[in-house]
């Protein structure tokens, strides 16, 4: 058995390099920023434990882990004695001038916290972990149909939260 050690750390060591940030990055949309780093070192030992239980094509190694992060995000939650929702911050918003984001973003962001924290994930999965329905399906332990009806129920919520106007065209394409 220890011949197969290395070649499973090598395994491991490229996941990690590949995927750390993605996982960081979707540690913090949804929990407190401070805590981020610490959920993806939580996630990364429950990889390394269930390592042999990975998906070896690389997308689907990515939303395992990414379901692996989301209980790890969980569990904190419920361990610090919070039931927040869920929050996914809007990042990198671009600003209209000095300082000022558009209108459009403002009613984008008024818009996504009038939704439920089943809704954002829904959408976060597809918009800003760019994951297909079947990899978010995997996140949330659904089927894809599932997942899919979700997703359009979803955007057609936050089609009823925004004020008649133009809206990012990325949030309303289809993933699939």
């Amino acid at each position: 058995m220890t011949t197969l050690r290395p070649d499973r750390e090598a395994r491991f060591r490229l996941l990690y390099a590949d995927a750390y940030a993605d996982v960081l990055a979707f540690a913090q949309r949804r929990g407190h920023p401070s805590h981020a780093e610490d959920v993806v070192a939580e996630a990364f030992l429950v990889v390394w434990r269930r390592f042999e239980d990975a998906p070896r094509r690389r997308d689907d190694a990515r939303a395992w882990i990414f379901g692996i992060a989301r209980h790890c995000l969980l569990n904190a939650q419920r361990g610090q004695g919070r039931q927040e929702a869920l929050t996914v911050r809007i990042s990198a918003v671009p600003p209209d001038g000095p300082g000022e984001p558009s209108a459009e973003l403002i009613d984008l962001a008024a818009a996504w916290k009038q939704l439920s924290p089943a809704e954002q994930e829904t959408l976060a999965l597809t918009v800003f972990e760019d994951l297909t329905s079947a990899q978010a399906a995997r996140v949330l332990g659904i089927s894809a149909a599932t997942y899919r009806i979700r997703l359009m129920r979803a955007r057609r919520a936050l089609r009823g939260h925004l004020a008649p106007g133009p809206f990012p065209a990325e949030l309303m394409e289809a993933q699939s």
